[in-house]
């Protein structure tokens, strides 16, 4: 195996952070983050919408990032939920949140960032009064998720591994994370986030444990299906991992994440060309966020011979990731390449 294969791996589990619901795993990210905003002398807003409940959004909400006197930016968040606003000047900033009009109100929150570190912030959609119940089956919140009868004590522990976790804390988040699932057993998203911890410590089999567990409890979950099927592909299990992305896909086809991460199980089954269709969706909807999937298309475009497709998709791999962990590898294979 080329060491160019095992940092790609590296950057692999970077980037499962960002899909992953709530990861320790994240914290890595953020190192890397607050390294390349040192460089750059500004800072970066990060975060992800949830629903009143702490389930997570299953639609694209809007995100308007302003000043006092202007609006900087407009984005969207994607299938989890998740956000970023990257090479910021210090200061005070506004964000809006804006969903579904008419279920949602649009509220507004204040962020401070500062130099050289990213703020990490989670952001609540408030249901208007009128507004039918959110149903069963949605996306990524399911009944299961939003049920009104988790005791509040779990919910406070769910709420103070959130805490942890946005403080790099692991072993606190882990452990209330713990207490929240000791005091309500199905409690879905606690499980799926403690497995989304035990992944970012490399407790591979522990984490699949938990997803499963929380699969169990309702398989109309996405989140913990998707992050099943990322450790699986971590295990190199790879006919079970596109078996259970296959079903995370049927339920968030446009799922940049799912995409990848099926893209790279059916790399491991030799069915490349199915693999590339996968992974070029992924970089199409997810955008520079997922350049990873430009540097596994370039692998397999070396695979099946077609020099020019991987040149092709390793400098665009560099230009959306220059300081890639993999970056000094790749640059002497397009070296190689030309």
């Amino acid at each position: 195996m080329s060491k160019c294969t095992l940092d790609a791996k590296a950057g692999l589990a970077a980037l499962a952070v960002a899909v992953l619901c709530v990861s320790a795993a994240a914290q890595v990210q953020r190192r890397e983050d607050q390294e390349n905003a040192d460089k750059t002398g500004r800072g970066s807003i990060r975060g992800r919408v949830v629903l009143a409940g702490g389930a997570f959004v299953g639609e694209s909400v809007k995100i308007t990032l302003q000043t006092l006197r202007d609006t900087i930016s407009v984005i969207y968040t994607d299938s989890q939920g998740q956000f970023e606003f990257r090479s910021l000047v210090a200061g005070n900033y506004k964000l809006e949140v804006e969903g579904d009009r008419q279920r949602f109100e649009v509220t507004t929150e204040s962020v401070q960032v500062f130099r050289g570190t990213p703020s990490v912030v989670t952001l609540t959609l408030k249901e208007k009064s009128s507004s039918p119940a959110v149903r069963a089956g949605t996306k990524t919140a399911s009944v299961k998720e939003l049920a009104p009868n988790i005791p509040s004590g779990a919910r406070k522990e769910f709420d103070k591994a959130s805490k942890a976790t946005s403080e790099g804390k692991t072993e606190a988040a882990i452990a209330h994370l713990r207490k929240a699932i000791a005091l309500y057993p199905e409690f879905v998203m606690a499980h799926n986030d403690l497995g989304a911890q035990l992944l970012g410590l490399g407790k591979l089999d522990d984490a699949a444990s938990e997803f499963r567990r929380a699969i169990a409890l309702d398989d109309k979950a996405f989140n913990p299906r998707l992050n099943l099927g990322i450790v699986l592909v971590q295990q190199h299990r790879f006919a079970e991992a596109t078996t259970i992305l296959d079903g995370a896909l049927a339920q968030e086809p446009g799922s940049p994440a799912a995409r990848l991460y099926a893209g790279l199980a059916l790399m491991g089954l030799g069915k490349l060309e199915t693999a590339e269709k996968n992974l070029k969706t992924a970089y199409q909807i997810g955008g520079a966020q997922f350049a990873l999937a430009l540097f596994h298309l370039g692998q397999l475009y070396m695979r099946t011979g077609n020099h020019v497709l991987a040149l092709q998709s390793f400098e665009r791999y560099l230009n959306d990731e220059p300081n890639a962990g993999n970056a000094d590898q790749v640059r002497k294979m397009i070296a190689m390449l030309r």
